[in-house]
């Protein structure tokens, strides 16, 4: 996880401690700005516009480098960690940066160590360029950030949480597929929890054939390299609440026999993102010893065409019993989260959510930055306050009743998507899932477990230019709002 060191400082700023200095302002006016800097600020026309990024030379202020960027007059915490990340993100080839920011919100160092660590995150591991060269494009090892004096080193623990959680996501979903089979994730995923209170349980081919999941065998059926489904549980002493995560982990996705076309293959070993963000957050969660039991479950495959593969009007027999006649290979994510739905639900936890890169059609409704979110029970409502609070975009969709006769298949209980129809193309996904959600203490006459479905196929990648703390290439969308969610026992809060 290549995320800067970060830590706190009472030295006044500027300071000596560092190579650079980073200024966070809301408006150059502020009495807090000195005339050396506001002169400085005045000659490039600096403002202080929300989004604006400077680099300034201000004698008489600093002689070190100095970075501005701006929040704008009506900011908040969340605009603060956005733009500190982007400067972060920006201002490179200096080993040690300080950063200060300039506004009378109450935590504004916390928001501005937050989008430090976030905006500092840079996957150059596999790059061959020459260490002496990506000196000057790489960004700070090491950020200072100004806070005070009551605060320490200590009270950063929840935003190196967070932001080692979002950089394990990136790791790993920039990792190519050639490089992370699901054996190799599987495994990762038991060994990068071993020095935790988390207890690991890997089902091989094996094992998930005599347990009966037909979802992931018959998804991962098709490749070399045989499926996996891993369960990761941290259950701290006392815990009240059980929070269950599922993640879909298509370590690479060709679409199977309905096989995609070349340019939408291109990437495709994004599509175990689901599968990374819960093993970050039940690791986050240890790390933190927050008071909540949280169960991971990670259902892993490869989606490849070959003699083997499963075959459109094939028909799969999920864990629970419920046969599923696959009319597209490439909704494959609804067939092995069916599979962990169920697994989930047997332990019957308070709340589920699923986290999956699962369908184009929510790309289409809802863009590339929100998360679109579906379920019931007061899961919904208690993920989008945690969004809000983290700052990450969601957007809730509706499950439409009207549309459950599309589920049924004329030679299964259900059919796996409806083909030739592309309208609501996520809710069915969504209306799919929801089936195989359990019923609370597994009575049959009682309500569904409470449950969010978060479709981040558009949110999980970045395509087109950084933004904020983001960079081009994974995100990790709702990592930290699932942290956030977890930390409040799944509850509206």
């Amino acid at each position: 996880m290549p995320l800067p060191d970060i830590a706190i400082t009472h030295v006044p700023f500027p300071t000596e401690e560092a190579d650079a200095l980073i200024l966070a302002i809301g408006a150059t006016d502020d009495p807090a700005v000195s005339d050396e800097l506001r002169t400085a600020l005045d000659a490039i026309g600096f403002t202080g516009k929300k989004g604006s990024f400077a680099r300034v030379y201000a004698p008489g202020f600093t002689e070190s480098a100095l970075a501005v960027v701006g929040l704008g007059q009506d900011h908040d915490l969340n605009t603060i960690r956005d733009q500190v990340g982007a400067a972060t993100r920006q201002l490179t080839g200096f080993d040690t940066v300080a950063v200060e920011t300039i506004t009378d919100i109450d935590g504004a160092w916390r928001a501005a160590a937050e989008g430090s660590i976030l905006g500092g995150y840079q996957f150059d591991v596999l790059k061959s360029t020459p260490e002496h060269e990506l000196a000057t494009s790489r960004r700070a090892r090491r950020v200072l950030i100004h806070a005070p004096k009551r605060v320490t080193d200590d009270d950063l623990s929840a935003a190196r949480a967070s932001g080692e959680a979002v950089a394990l996501v990136k790791d790993l979903v920039s990792t190519p597929a050639d490089r992370q089979s699901p054996e190799q994730l599987a495994d990762f995923a038991a060994e990068i929890t071993t020095e935790l209170p988390i207890q690991a349980t890997v089902w091989d081919e094996q094992a998930l054939a005599d347990g009966g999941f037909g979802g992931i065998l018959g998804v991962g059926i098709g490749s070399d390299r045989p499926p996996r489904l891993v369960r990761l549980d941290y259950a701290p002493e006392g815990a009240e609440r059980h929070v269950a995560l599922v993640g879909k982990g298509i370590t690479f996705d060709t679409g199977g026999l309905s096989l995609k076309p070349a340019a939408s293959m291109v990437g495709m070993q994004e599509d175990m993102t689901g599968a990374a963000e819960v093993l970050a957050v039940v690791r986050a969660a240890a790390q933190l010893a927050l008071p909540v039991r949280v169960t991971a479950w990670m259902c892993i495959a490869d989606n490849m065409p070959s003699g083997r593969a499963t075959r459109p009007g094939d028909v799969l027999t999920m864990v629970d019993g419920t046969t599923v006649e696959v009319t597209n290979t490439d909704a494959e994510g609804r067939l092995v989260l069916a599979d962990g739905l169920v697994a989930a639900s047997r332990e019957n936890p308070d709340v589920i959510v699923d986290v999956a890169t699962l369908t184009g059609a929510m790309v289409v409704a809802l863009g590339t930055r929100h998360t679109g979110i579906m379920g019931h029970g007061d899961a919904p409502d208690a993920f989008l306050r945690a969004s809000d609070r983290t700052g990450e975009l969601a957007w809730p969709l509706p499950l439409m009743e009207h549309m459950a006769e599309e589920l049924d298949s004329r030679v299964a209980d259900m059919q796996n998507a409806n083909v030739g129809n592309r309208a609501a193309g996520s809710v069915f996904a969504g209306m799919f899932l929801q089936r195989f959600i359990g019923r609370i203490d597994n009575d049959p006459q009682a309500e569904r477990i409470p449950w969010v479905h978060l479709d981040i196929a558009g949110s999980g990648m970045s395509t087109k230019s950084p933004y904020g703390f983001t960079d081009k290439g994974p995100t990790g969308a709702s990592t930290r709002a699932l942290i956030d969610f977890v930390a409040a026992g799944g509850e509206v809060v």
